[in-house]
């Protein structure tokens, strides 16, 4: 099991805890993650934080933006699988991270999200994890 957590935020990843291989959280809030959930969010944050340090530099100062992402979990092909929304808000400088699973059936929902110094601090926790389909889960915090 590996455990990595800072002010703000936790990521908990023990492949050997199934179905739910991993444990997110923030301020007052937690919630685990199977394997294929873990794997959308290492990918939405990846593609974000990636976007924002392509577009940072064309900020102004005083200068805004929001971006949003939303990956299918499961099977995309069938009605049955879940979504996961990230959305990413704030300036040139820092940005927060807002999250929202919507289950597959049968399964529980997710809201939550970080401010811009636990976004970035849980962010690079999530880019030092091997992707979750591959043996995710031995990381280096």
């Amino acid at each position: 099991m590996e455990i990595c957590e800072g002010q703000g935020w936790r990521l908990v990843v023990d492949a050997s805890h199934t179905p739910y291989t991993a444990l997110i959280g923030g301020e007052g809030w937690a919630c685990e993650l199977t394997g294929a959930e873990l794997l959308a969010l290492q990918q939405a944050v990846c593609r974000l934080t990636a976007q924002h340090g392509a577009l940072a530099g064309t900020l102004m100062a005083e200068e805004a933006i929001e971006m949003e992402l939303e990956l299918p979990i499961g099977d995309p092909s069938s009605d049955a699988g879940g979504s996961l929304w990230l959305g990413l808000r704030g300036d040139r400088g820092s940005w927060s991270l807002q999250l929202v699973l919507t289950p597959e059936p049968g399964s529980r929902g997710i809201e939550g999200g970080w401010n811009p110094a636990a976004s970035a601090a849980f962010a690079a926790a999530l880019e030092r994890l091997r992707p979750a389909g591959r043996g995710g889960g031995d990381q280096d915090c």
